[in-house]
C-alpha cells in the first residue's frame, strides 16, 4: 500500500472531527508545492517532504498534532505554534475540537518551511561540492 493510500485510510478510520482536520491540513500541505512527497513512517505517521522532512501529522485522542521538523527556525507571525515550544528544532500546532484552522497563517508557515527546506538543500549541496574527493587506491 502506498503512503498516500495509508494516509487516506488513516483519514477514513478517524471518522470524527479529527479526520476532517487531517484531510483539510493534508490538502493545504499538498497545495503548498507540487513537489511535496507523502510518506508513511514510524509505523503510522504521515510525513511530508520535499528535499527533507517538512512536517508530520498525527491524530491523538483529543487533538491533531502537526509538527514542523525545523519549526524553531520559523518566525511564526500568525502565532500558530502552541506545542513543543521548548525544543531546539521542532515546533508543533495542536488542533482541538472546535478550533478554526487559520489557513492563511498555515499557508505562510508552509511557505516558510519550504523556503527553509530549499535553503538547507542548497547548503548541503554546496558542502558536498566543496569536499575534496579522495582518489581510490587499488
Amino acid at each position: 500500500m502506498s503512503a498516500s493510500d495509508q494516509i487516506d485510510k488513516l483519514i477514513r478510520r478517524t471518522a470524527d472531527w479529527r479526520g476532517d482536520v487531517l484531510a483539510r491540513i493534508r490538502t493545504l500541505i499538498l497545495g503548498a508545492d507540487a513537489a511535496i512527497v507523502e510518506d508513511w513512517k514510524w509505523k503510522g505517521t504521515p510525513v511530508w517532504s520535499k528535499n527533507r522532512m517538512i512536517c508530520c501529522m498525527n491524530p491523538h485522542k483529543d487533538k491533531v498534532k502537526l509538527t514542523f521538523a525545523h519549526g524553531a527556525a520559523f518566525a511564526d507571525p500568525g502565532k500558530l505554534f502552541n506545542a513543543s515550544l521548548d525544543g531546539n528544532q521542532r515546533r508543533a500546532i495542536d488542533f482541538f475540537a472546535g478550533d478554526r484552522i487559520n489557513e492563511r497563517a498555515l499557508k505562510a508557515l508552509l511557505d516558510e518551511a519550504l523556503a527553509h527546506d530549499a535553503l538547507q538543500a542548497k547548503s548541503a549541496a554546496r558542502k558536498a561540492k566543496s569536499r575534496p574527493r579522495r582518489s581510490k587506491s587499488l
